[in-house]
């Protein structure tokens, strides 16, 4: 009975995942008599029904289960001796830890055993989906081994050592690869990264690199050309996550913007145009990802909704409802709330006598206020309708010295040089780069 108050803990860490049914257990007339009351108080404590597990040949992993990396070569020799079964399973959307086992046919005693020496290692309230597990049972039924795989790169063994179980965890060594990336959009940026077998995430961070010189949503055209070197890191040979991008280039209209990765002190570094300027400027390219401009800037424009010609001394972005839309550049926010037509409007004071509007949005980001400090692409609402609006779409607007003036068109303050006493450093690593991007690429362009 001295572990009785232990299992009770891990019984309850493990309901907390989520609500479980406490419909009546299920048990074998045969297996339990009124004699053995610890027996029956035990099992009644089980997360689940206890299911002795049923002997059956041994079958390997199902495909959608990826291989383990290798671990104790122990646990490798175990799955092979011919009187052992060995039970492949994941991890499923909304499944809790005991739920996973359980639908393998892991009994409840087992899965208690488990849990209790993993949670040391394991928040089981924050189990993910797609984990995967492997058990070895002797010919008994007994638990031998037991590997959990929360990522290629963590690990956790569960060994017994005689009556007794101890768990582990295994770091998997991380293998970093530095790889050369080009591709030519053929649809869009996104699909044609996808196409080389890159996720979403790399282009996104590809794309924020030029937030502040280039707009791919309306400038991006078919046959422009992307490059670039990118650390990619893998555990057991299997990719585990993107590292820095040390280069990156984007061709367009014969024009090639460059961004170099540039450490000034280590593990503070930005990207540096091949000349030796921050790529960051006072004002970003435009406030939101957008589908399209739907209207541009003009003193003459046939209004939608209240007809006639009238100036239109904004661009237009067409967006899904509830876009985020982000500061260009820090700021104060001097007002956020109803403005006539504009609807939910906020208005933002930066440097050089510069101001913006973001118009007919659906609601503020929190903390938007009078007073407010922004930073530069700080979330500040949402795309909307509201006020004047035949559709979901932002109204932006630059004011500069109190005039309105063109967003387009406007070429902002350049981002600080690289300073003197690291420009040697500078090119010589801008050199090396991108010869290995592009050997006919010289450092003078």
């Amino acid at each position: 009975m001295r572990d009785f108050k232990s299992r009770r803990n891990i019984e309850r860490l493990l309901r907390r995942q989520r609500p479980v049914s406490k419909g009546p257990g299920r048990f074998g007339s045969g297996l339990f008599l009124a004699g053995f009351f610890f027996a029956s108080a035990l099992a009644i404590s089980y997360l689940i029904p206890v299911r002795e597990p049923t002997p059956q040949p041994p079958q390997p992993p199902v495909s959608s289960t990826p291989a383990l990396p290798r671990v104790a070569e122990s646990i490798q020799n175990a799955a092979t001796h011919p009187s052992h079964r060995v039970i492949h399973g994941a991890i499923g959307r909304g499944e809790t830890f005991a739920e996973a086992l359980s639908a393998k046919g892991l009994s409840g005693r087992l899965t208690h055993e488990i849990a209790r020496v993993l949670r040391r290692y394991l928040n089981f309230r924050k189990i993910r989906a797609g984990a995967t597990f492997q058990a070895t049972l002797d010919a008994s039924g007994a638990l031998l081994h037991f590997v959990y795989q929360a990522s290629p790169v963590e690990i956790y063994e569960v060994t017994r050592k005689g009556n007794a179980y101890r768990a582990a965890r295994r770091d998997v060594p991380i293998e970093r690869r530095v790889e050369n990336i080009t591709g030519k959009v053929t649809s869009s940026l996104f699909e044609s990264m996808e196409a080389l077998g890159e996720k979403p995430e790399l282009t996104l961070r590809f794309v924020d690199i030029f937030l502040w010189d280039f707009d791919f949503n309306s400038n991006a055209r078919l046959g422009d050309q992307f490059r670039m070197l990118v650390e990619k890191e893998y555990g057991g040979g299997t990719f585990v996550r993107y590292g820095k991008i040390l280069i990156a280039q984007y061709e367009n209209r014969k024009k090639t913007y460059t961004g170099i990765y540039f450490e000034k002190r280590p593990g503070k570094g930005d990207y540096y145009t091949s000349k030796g300027r921050s790529v960051r400027k006072t004002f970003l390219r435009s406030p939101l990802r957008f589908t399209r401009i739907s209207s541009r800037y003009t003193h003459r424009r046939r209004h939608p909704i209240l007809g006639g010609v009238r100036p239109h001394l904004a661009v237009d972005y067409a967006a899904r409802r509830g876009t985020p839309v982000w500061a260009v550049a820090d700021g104060v926010v001097l007002s956020a709330g109803w403005k006539g037509g504009n609807g939910k409007t906020v208005l933002i004071r930066h440097r050089r006598g510069f101001r913006t509007m973001y118009n007919h949005l659906s609601k503020f980001a929190r903390g938007i206020r009078k007073g407010a400090r922004v930073r530069q692409k700080q979330v500040i609402g949402y795309v909307g309708s509201t006020g004047l609006s035949t559709g979901p779409h932002l109204d932006y607007r630059v004011i500069k010295n109190g005039r309105f003036v063109n967003p387009l068109r406007q070429k902002f303050i350049p981002g600080d040089p690289i300073p003197k006493a690291h420009r040697a450093d500078f090119r010589r690593l801008r050199d090396r780069l991108l010869q290995k991007l592009h050997p006919t690429v010289h450092a003078s362009k």
